[in-house]
């Protein structure tokens, strides 16, 4: 039987990257990786490394790391984070305004806050709506261009 420590990784690993919407699923997994665990131990795994459910914008929930360091840790996984729940970019009077899936906005700002764009003040996140603030004398321009420095992919999806 393989140790903690390796399982730990194992399940960090899988739920990084595969869509894991629930326990039996992910036991399923760790089997399939040689480690045989009961629910309950599993279920105390997640607690310590911090997994709870996210919106996968379908209806359902998948399993995410709530640890902010884990969360913060690479541009790319931020970039990620947002784009998961991203819809749409528009602007109003300086202020941006960020449509999400329902339930996304806070995943969303999260990430958006994290990527720390120069530009960018803060958010306030909603259901399915984030307001951007830019900072003092930041134009239009300027915001955007801070976006699509961090997530050039963006641009297709600004209105």
């Amino acid at each position: 039987m393989k140790n903690k420590r390796a399982r730990y990784a194992a399940i960090k690993r899988l739920i990084s990257t595969k869509n894991i919407h629930n326990q039996d699923e992910l036991l399923a997994l760790l089997k399939n990786e040689g480690f045989i665990v009961t629910q309950a131990t599993l279920s105390r795994d997640l607690k310590f490394l911090k997994v709870g459910k996210v919106p996968d914008g379908r209806g359902d929930y998948l399993y995410s790391f709530h640890d902010e360091d884990s969360r913060a840790g690479s541009e790319a996984s931020l970039v990620s984070d947002f784009m998961r729940g991203f819809i749409l970019l528009q602007f109003s009077n300086g202020l941006g305004l960020i449509k999400t899936l329902s339930g996304h906005a806070n995943s969303v700002a999260f990430a958006l806050d994290h990527l720390a764009i120069p530009e960018v003040l803060g958010t306030i996140a909603g259901d399915d709506t984030i307001l951007v603030i830019p900072k003092n004398g930041v134009t239009k321009d300027e915001l955007l261009k801070g976006f699509l420095s961090k997530m050039p992919e963006l641009e297709e999806r600004v209105g």
